[in-house]
């Protein structure tokens, strides 16, 4: 194996390990030798790749939202209007809460970062903006109300959907993620469509959170 290959591979376990770890104890009782272990590496080599225990933490966060952003767009690509896009945008991101633990333990970790001196907003404002983008492209369709509030809605939205998961995970550990999900769309769909439209977003929306996989593009 080439040796930038295997120093991939390498940092892809370290960072797989370190989610294991976070996402079980937490930043603080996590420990980089309990990470090395899980990983299956030494601590030489992980030290080779992370400096410190927050550079860890950092690539964990960062591998958490790119792996959320890429499966958003994957969702995007498949032209559905925007409101759908939207509610199966939350869908698939709670089944990666159910099924990944590198998205768990970035999710942990974000609300922890003030514990290794961090302000982690980047993934809520990419999100805000995302869903205010959906919004104005699904007014401007006369796919959602004109009365509502865009930006305001995307704020509500993103907070719900955070708010849903923390509450599921004490609760529950998230074993009721996905029916709180779409708990969540079911009162929000009201205020965003009209009544002849909302039990079509809601047979959607049980689509979308649901813990096996379907195909969401009409025209396949």
């Amino acid at each position: 194996m080439p040796v930038q290959e295997r120093a991939r591979v390498t940092r892809g376990s370290i960072v797989a390990g370190a989610a294991a770890v976070f996402e079980e104890a937490g930043y603080g009782s996590a420990s980089l030798s309990t990470v090395a272990e899980r990983a299956g590496v030494t601590k030489g080599a992980l030290y080779f790749h992370f400096s410190s225990k927050e550079d860890l933490a950092l690539a964990v966060i960062e591998a958490q939202h790119a792996l959320v952003t890429k499966e958003a767009r994957r969702t995007a690509s498949y032209g559905r209007d925007a409101l759908s896009t939207m509610v199966m945008i939350c869908g698939s991101f709670a089944r990666q809460l159910v099924r990944e633990p590198v998205v768990r333990a970035g999710v942990r970790l974000t609300l922890e970062a003030s514990a290794f001196g961090q302000q982690v907003t980047k993934p809520y404002h990419d999100w805000i903006r995302t869903m205010e983008s959906l919004t104005r492209q699904g007014q401007a369709k006369g796919e959602i109300k004109d009365a509502v509030d865009a930006a305001a809605f995307a704020r509500y939205l993103v907070a719900s959907f955070t708010g849903v998961q923390m509450l599921s995970t004490i609760l529950t550990e998230r074993a009721d993620v996905l029916e709180r999900i779409e708990d969540m769309w079911s009162i929000l769909l009201p205020s965003l469509v009209p009544d002849s439209k909302r039990d079509e977003f809601l047979t959607l929306v049980r689509l979308s959170v649901a813990d096996t996989e379907f195909h969401p593009n009409p025209q396949a």
